[in-house]
């Protein structure tokens, strides 16, 4: 094959399969030079940069839709794109669907809250347009250096979105903070990857799972040869880790978390608290499965099992016993493994990533709850309880890793759990940071004290309010009680001491976050109103709006099902 074959090739490839199912983004970046070019030419810039975001947002949801269907994710095929930088399959369509709903949401909140309403508007849709792009391939990464360049793409504009207020300082702190943690984390990170790239000799991710199926790690071990290479795959391994630690403001890198939340505008955290953390853990599930799981090593290890199990059954029936005592031995040694765990040369990469994220989801969800309880500021109690979420969704990618090994079945009800929690959090997060951005601007008072009596003042808001942070919590019936239900099945399925270790602190943790949740409610519901209260003069638009935000918590958790299966079809078609 020639060069113009090779180009050829290329070139149909990224025309016929790799554009089409990149439009999603390619429409938030077309959107993104028409805001810009609007700005600058006489007379279109008289044009509200709402109504092109807007345009934009709905045309991008549509286009990520499958062409038949939300039913019809378990029925598209895994596909590289743009020569294996990305991989297109049920979970990237959903994560794009999640995300270009959440873009439309995001945007008709920004108008009415009237952040945007300045005249740098289209400069603040254009930095969160640009931020989605990089969390879709974030959530579509296959390769090394788009999992980087999706992070940054997403972190960079959300550091100047922590600071889009101006002339408050406590929003210019927040930005610096936000921007000195995520250069640090994302240097630790790039040399992370480079030490892994190195070591196996690619930095596409599947073709890293199969060098690693090739070093044998149990094997070498057992000979005393390899561990100096085990080391750098170690220490790269935790490195990269660092980055995604910080996107998910996981302990030890959640320091930058309640100071941005707490000095940025509502709006802002409600992106970042959602939209972030649904992509970092879709990225986070990639590394995981990537890396942990190969079909063809998990088949080759089955055949194995298959084979000795066959010589040990004839040696029962060998008359020298000898014969039967090297073979007991032999399928001994297979059995050191979980109960229905298939030994193979991934085994080890799947115990590691399991032990650490399950190790720092319970620290980051014990921590988060904890911190929570003490703060006066609703944001910056929503900035813990948001590190504390994001230690119970990470559970749920540990259980599906763990069980990736002997049950895929399994293992995809675990990954449907994590789907189906983010889903039902942008609900329940975005609601709760719109009702503080439109309390924000009637009363000028973002402190939990100022929300008492606001059942008096505002009796549908208060109720709102209170629903969406009862659901928070998991109470049933509404919506939050079934994600977590989900998660805590999976944990079950999964097994072993480490993982039920999980459950337990899971468990636990959702009645210690009943404490504050219920402190803010009450406050709401019960106390009586300040002497220096504000009135509360809620439009109609806004009350829609938290309007449809709050009833499908309500929704979703009397009929769960419908939800439910469609992060079930998504989940199958991974394994």
């Amino acid at each position: 094959m020639n060069l113009q074959s090779i180009i050829n090739s290329l070139v149909s490839d990224t025309v016929n399969t790799s554009l089409p199912l990149f439009k999603p983004e390619l429409v938030l970046c077309v959107t993104i030079v028409v805001m810009l070019l609007f700005r600058v030419l006489p007379l279109l810039d008289k044009v509200p940069p709402f109504l092109l975001a807007l345009v934009g947002s709905v045309v991008a949801l549509w286009s990520s839709l499958p062409l038949e269907g939300l039913s019809t994710w378990a029925n598209l095929e895994r596909q590289e794109l743009f020569t294996g930088m990305l991989v297109y399959d049920s979970v990237t369509a959903y994560m794009k669907v999640f995300l270009m709903s959440f873009a439309v949401l995001f945007v008709v909140l920004s108008r009415l809250t009237g952040i945007a309403d300045r005249e740098d508007g289209q400069d603040y849709y254009s930095l969160v347009f640009g931020s989605i792009v990089g969390m879709c391939l974030m959530a579509s990464s296959n390769h090394m250096l788009t999992l980087f360049l999706g992070i940054e793409m997403a972190s960079v504009p959300s550091y100047v979105l922590a600071g889009i207020v101006k002339g408050r300082q406590r929003s210019s702190e927040a930005a610096l903070k936000y921007c000195i943690y995520g250069a640090g984390t994302a240097g630790v990170m790039l040399y992370g990857i480079s030490l892994l790239s190195g070591v196996l000799g690619s930095a596409h991710i599947p073709t890293m799972a199969q060098r690693l199926v090739e070093m044998d790690i149990p094997a070498s071990l057992a000979a005393g040869e390899g561990v100096e290479p085990l080391i750098v795959l170690v220490l790269g391994g935790l490195m990269m880790g660092v980055g995604l630690a910080f996107k998910l403001s996981a302990i030890p890198f959640h320091f930058w978390c309640p100071d941005v939340f707490e000095g940025a505008s509502a709006e802002v955290d409600g992106f970042l608290s959602v939209a972030s953390k649904a992509a970092a853990l879709a990225l986070l599930l990639r590394v995981g499965l990537g890396l942990g799981y190969s079909p063809e090593a998990e088949l080759a290890a089955v055949e194995n099992r298959t084979e000795v199990t066959a010589i040990a059954s004839a040696a029962e029936q060998a008359t020298p016993p000898t014969i039967r005592l090297v073979a007991d031995g032999v399928a001994d040694e297979l059995g050191e493994e979980a109960p229905g765990e298939i030994s193979s040369p991934l085994t080890p990469i799947r115990k590691f990533f399991v032990t650490v994220v399950a190790l720092i989801a319970i620290v980051t969800c014990t921590f988060g709850n904890l911190a929570a309880y003490g703060q006066t500021n609703i944001k910056r109690m929503l900035a813990y309880s948001t590190i504390a979420h994001a230690g119970f969704m990470m559970m749920p990618v540990a259980a599906a890793v763990s069980l990736a090994g002997h049950s895929t079945a399994e293992a995809s009800d675990a990954v449907s759990a994590m789907l189906f929690y983010v889903a039902i959090y942008l609900f329940m997060n975005l609601g709760a940071f719109a009702i503080i951005a439109f309390l924000r601007n009637s009363m000028q008072s973002e402190e939990i004290s100022d929300y008492a009596g606001l059942i008096n003042k505002a009796p549908w808001l208060a109720v709102c309010m209170t629903v969406i942070l009862f659901s928070l919590v998991g109470l049933p019936p509404l919506a939050g009680f079934w994600p977590k239900l989900r998660v805590l099945q999976a944990l079950l399925a999964a097994g072993g001491p480490l993982l039920i270790a999980v459950l337990v602190t899971a468990a636990l943790n959702t009645a210690i976050s009943l404490v504050y949740y219920l402190r803010v409610a009450k406050t709401i519901c019960i106390d009586s109103e300040p002497d220096t209260s504000r009135p509360v003069a809620i439009g109609f638009f806004p009350w829609a709006y938290v309007l449809v935000i709050t009833l499908p918590v309500l929704i979703f958790g009397l009929l769960p099902n419908g939800i439910a299966a469609w992060a079930k079809q998504a989940a199958d078609n991974l394994f």
